[in-house]
């Protein structure tokens, strides 16, 4: 038996809803979000775009075949040479300097979600942390597309939040979240495939020898 990522909100929908459809993303929506409360946002998915990367190394780490790994290098190479400098550009836009991001403290939710992701893919295996990041990219995409078709979305200069909604529903974003999509497909053959901890009853005797 095989699984999509529709499979698991179709089994939480009021979760899933109440998540795209948030009052912050509808404020974003339509303009009225507190410019304050964009700020810190942004601060802190600066700070979330790291913990993504290591989740991304932490998937290397775990990858079983080589197109798992290849997979894993990709994120893992996009955020840290392309997101996290658009990332910086964008935040210097709104008066956030890139020192000022460096010095940051993470909040209490980007610690509880980052580290719920990086916790979830240590336990467990490349299909778990896959399954733990699914709702962030796979969302991110689904809120632009529910807010561009939303009636009371202000596109364009009426809405200071109009570019990051362009950022999400772009053919790139949307296509790299399309990879999210069929993430926990073939659940028996991943499972199979996993590498399971390297024991060495001799490790001790070795490193006392050595």
């Amino acid at each position: 038996m095989t699984y999509q990522f529709d499979d698991l909100k179709n089994a939480y929908p009021e979760e899933w809803q109440a998540y795209i459809e948030h009052r912050f993303v509808r404020q974003l929506g339509d303009g009225s979000l507190a410019p304050d409360a964009f700020r810190h946002y942004l601060k802190q998915d600066y700070l979330f775009l790291i913990q993504f990367a290591r989740a991304f190394a932490l998937a290397a780490y775990k990858s079983a075949t080589m197109s798992d790994l290849r997979q894993a290098k990709e994120g893992l190479q996009a955020i840290l040479d392309t997101e996290l400098d658009l990332h910086i550009r964008y935040c210097s836009e709104w008066g956030i300097s890139e020192a000022e991001l460096a010095e940051l403290p993470e909040a209490r939710a980007t610690l509880a979600y980052t580290r719920y992701v990086l916790e979830t893919g240590n336990r467990g295996d490349l299909l778990d942390l896959h399954v733990a990041l699914s709702p962030c990219m796979v969302g991110y995409g689904e809120i632009a597309n529910w807010l561009n078709a939303r009636q009371e979305t202000l596109r364009g200069e009426a809405n200071p939040y109009d570019a990051w909604i362009e950022m999400y529903e772009s053919d790139e974003f949307q296509e790299a979240m399309q990879g999210f999509y069929p993430v926990t497909a073939d659940i028996p053959k991943k499972r199979h495939n996993v590498p399971k901890e390297c024991s060495c009853p001799d490790a001790e005797n070795i490193a006392q020898s050595s």
